[in-house]
């Protein structure tokens, strides 16, 4: 399903902004490959509300397609790639090991699983042996206090990971540490299975990261909000014009209205912040459009905002 002869390059999980209309945009801009927001196993066994099902939601133009869980009870975790088998569409699924949020940690998930290896193998078994779906991948750190990116690839790919995806940081380490590339390299080095670099990358220093890492692809994630256009920018090494930006944001709009209706309007605010960002008059414009609820009118602003 993906060609790492290709150096591809996939849209990270981000909670909050990886939503189905900002995936099947970037998709159209030089994404290759899109993960879906970070979905809580125990939210799709135990509750099942037609939220957590609606995650699982992709794009026409969304193919490779990966669903991310996060769990730490191997039978919970079964039952919800039994419910991800039951949805057309889905070509892998990844295992998140590295979200270092204080909630997550505390249920012995994300990152906590870098500190439970035996768990994290018997996780990896078990949704190799209950998926249909063609891929299972990993996402993970460097290690959760201290960097062993060998012992943790080689855990991924001995449980039965397609590939593995390595955030160039500790979970002590936030997102404000230093991304360490060359632990990355390490753990390329160290598997037989491709390798997916992820941390700080964008438009400046993705060729670095690929020369230094050795590794099969790259993982855009920060850097693509307010600029999902990046994804082009990367494979042209030209910028995008100021008329196609508009064309993108304006495309993703659309995605948002088509997707949540009118309510697309209010959670595409925090997109248009983003978006404006160093424009002139960009204040004025955000305190504009946060009070308009108005589909078509907000549009118009948009549209004439963005013509520059």
């Amino acid at each position: 399903m993906i060609d790492f002869s290709k150096k591809p390059i996939f849209l990270a999980p981000l909670a909050g902004f990886s939503d189905l209309p900002l995936r099947s945009v970037v998709k159209r801009f030089g994404c290759d490959v899109t993960v879906s927001e970070m979905i809580s196993a125990n939210a799709l066994v135990y509750e099942g509300s037609d939220k957590t099902l609606e995650m699982l939601k992709k794009s026409p133009e969304e193919t490779p397609y990966i669903v991310q869980i996060a769990g730490s009870d191997s039978e919970i975790i079964k039952k919800a790639v039994e419910i991800i088998n039951k949805f057309d569409g889905i070509d892998g699924i990844d295992l998140n090991c590295g979200c270092p949020v204080p909630k997550v940690v505390k249920q012995c998930a994300g990152s906590a699983l870098l500190k439970d290896i035996d768990n994290l193998k018997k996780i990896v078994e078990t949704i190799k042996k209950t998926s249909n779906k063609s891929m299972l991948s990993v996402k993970m750190r460097l290690g959760f206090d201290e960097k062993i990116p060998e012992i943790l690839a080689l855990a991924a790919q001995d449980a039965g990971a397609d590939f593995i995806s390595i955030h160039g940081r500790t979970r002590a380490g936030g997102y404000s540490a230093e991304v360490d590339y060359n632990a990355i390299k390490r753990a390329k080095e160290s598997v037989k299975i491709p390798v997916v670099a992820n941390g700080d990358i964008d438009e400046k220093n993705a060729a670095e990261v690929f020369k230094i890492t050795g590794c099969d692809a790259i993982m855009i994630g920060r850097a693509s909000i307010g600029k999902p256009w990046i994804f082009h920018e990367i494979k042209t090494t030209n910028k995008v014009s100021s008329e196609l930006k508009k064309d993108i944001i304006l495309a993703h709009f659309d995605a948002m209205i088509a997707h949540y209706g009118t309510y697309g309007v209010s959670i595409f605010r925090k997109h248009l912040h983003q978006y404006s960002k160093g424009i002139d008059g960009a204040s004025s414009f955000r305190d504009e459009v946060n009070r308009i609820n108005d589909m078509k009118l907000i549009r118009d602003k948009i549209e004439a905002f963005f013509t520059i």
